[in-house]
């Protein structure tokens, strides 16, 4: 059984998915980081350029989006049917051409357009008319009749998704239009998610595109130009619609405000999610109930403590992430077999939790202690299978190699929790490591030796950290006073406790 707690503020959205008593997922969204990528408007052709092959969109921006003609492909114009932007033929009536964008769209034409790339710098957002609605598995484009699927699913299951989506879209369609299903239901594709999914949930997720298609559709015909029709789920949505399945007893959320939109926007919606919110209305922080911002702390830091006295580290890196499961101070068991064994069952809980928690994706390697017995590490990878099974993100876990490492993968879908909270360290650049003072103070001598024979400044001055300050003070000051008798120039030292150990600057004075 699973709680959802929700903690809102104006500047950001924090989500912990708790199971029996332990969070399992963390999901943050902040409110200034949200781009507009997805959203769809009613824009106003406000210049057409022939020459360019583009158009300037108003939809309501600081500054005009920008349409190229390759962009468009069926241009809406609320109240009328999609134009098609099929090519020209010529005279023996071969494709020429793409249709050029003077012919398409004119001066003052209002179009539905949707964002495909956010505004950079001085460009503003690049538009489509091609109109694509994301759901939790499936993909709606209602300007389209093709079933795809993901090119990720295997090819021999393709067909089968095919038919199975078929099915159901023509018996949503007959539903939809009593008893009879129109001639254009729209294109839908089959996401990487959904390949395992049950027929109640794909129809759950095409029920849902399109009843936001026609939304979208309605609010085009009664809205001015430049008005936002439709946006992506934020993740307050995004909760009722991705996140909450029949094991959640109770969604909790401590804003008024949000609990009232969130349950309008779940009645029209998701009315099963809907019943399921509750206000909360403790004293208490809302995350203080599961301690879900000390689990924070904890899954940014490198070392997992285990309750047997075992513990983990966890390396994140461009390529991987790597686990080592280590023994620690647990030496209770009858002997050292079964002491590992524990152990590395133990881990393989941990692991799949911290998983979520960090929503590592990608490669993952893991280390787990040695076994001599097979029966332990089968025990111990069954376990491990076990515990990813629960996890809502697609994983894949291969056996023990040769070095006795389990290699698994697991779908990237957002950005892991470290990346989304942390930068990388100013004094190490995110090495994890830096230089030791004595390390920089040699630098630092062998700088100067350099610049003394290209430059002849009166003076030269040091500028670093505390650190290595104390060093030519010290331990070093008679090579720094050596290097000034050799180059013939003095030198003089200024502590900066802003800089970092590894950082320095040689001032010419």
């Amino acid at each position: 059984m699973q709680d959802i707690l929700i903690n809102w503020s104006p500047q950001e959205t924090r989500v912990a998915l708790v199971e029996y008593g332990s969070v399992q997922e963390l999901h943050v969204e902040r409110t200034l980081e949200r781009g507009l990528v997805g959203n769809v408007y009613l824009g106003k052709v406000s210049r057409v350029l022939p020459g360019m092959q583009s158009a300037f969109i108003d939809i309501g921006l600081e500054r005009t989006a920008f349409l190229h003609v390759a962009d468009i492909v069926a241009p809406f114009t609320p109240g009328s049917r999609p134009m098609s932007a099929a090519p020209e033929r010529d005279h023996r009536g071969n494709a020429s051409a793409m249709v050029p964008i003077e012919k398409q769209v004119f001066e003052g034409q209002s179009l539905l357009v949707q964002v495909i790339k956010d505004p950079i710098g001085s460009k503003g957002a690049r538009l489509s008319t091609q109109i694509s609605i994301a759901g939790r598995l499936l993909v709606f484009l209602p300007q389209d009749n093709h079933i795809g699927v993901s090119q990720k699913i295997p090819p021999d299951l393709r067909d089968a998704l095919r038919t199975r989506m078929q099915a159901l879209i023509e018996a949503a369609a007959i539903a939809d239009g009593n008893g009879t299903a129109p001639a254009n239901t729209g294109g839908f594709i089959l996401r990487t998610n959904g390949e395992d999914a049950s027929d109640a949930e794909l129809a759950d997720d095409i029920a849902y595109l399109r009843k936001t298609w026609s939304r979208v559709r309605d609010l085009s015909t009664r809205l001015p130009p430049m008005s936002l029709l439709h946006q992506d789920l934020s993740l307050l949505q995004r909760v009722l619609r991705d996140l909450t399945n029949e094991e959640t007893q109770a969604i909790r959320i401590d804003s008024r405000e949000q609990f009232e939109a969130l349950q309008k926007f779940g009645r029209e919606f998701m009315p099963k999610a809907a019943e399921k919110l509750q206000l909360y209305k403790g004293e208490r922080p809302i995350f203080d109930l599961c301690s879900v911002d000390e689990e924070i702390g904890r899954a940014l830091g490198r070392r997992v403590d285990l309750k047997s006295g075992g513990y983990l580290v966890v390396d994140q890196t461009e390529a991987l992430t790597t686990i080592d499961v280590n023994t620690g101070g647990f030496v209770g068991a009858r002997n050292f077999d079964d002491t590992i064994f524990k152990t590395n069952l133990e881990a393989a809980q941990a692991i799949a939790r911290q998983l979520r928690l960090r929503n590592l994706g990608g490669i993952i390697i893991v280390d787990f202690i040695d076994m001599v017995r097979d029966d332990h590490r089968e025990q111990v990878l069954a376990e491990f299978r076990k515990q990813l099974a629960r996890d809502r993100v697609k994983t894949t876990a291969g056996g023990f190699s040769q070095l006795g490492l389990v290699e698994m993968t697991r779908k990237r879908t957002r950005e892991s929790l470290a990346h989304m909270l942390c930068e990388p360290c100013a004094a190490c650049n995110g090495q994890g490591i830096v230089k030791t003072a004595r390390s920089v103070a040699y630098d630092v001598l062998r700088e100067i030796l350099r610049e003394a024979r290209q430059f002849t400044p009166r003076e030269f001055r040091i500028v670093s950290s505390p650190q290595v300050i104390e060093l030519f003070l010290d331990e070093e000051s008679q090579h720094l006073a050596g290097l000034s008798d050799f180059i013939g120039k003095p030198i003089s030292l200024q502590s900066e406790p802003a800089m970092g150990q590894g950082q320095y600057d040689i001032v010419l004075l």
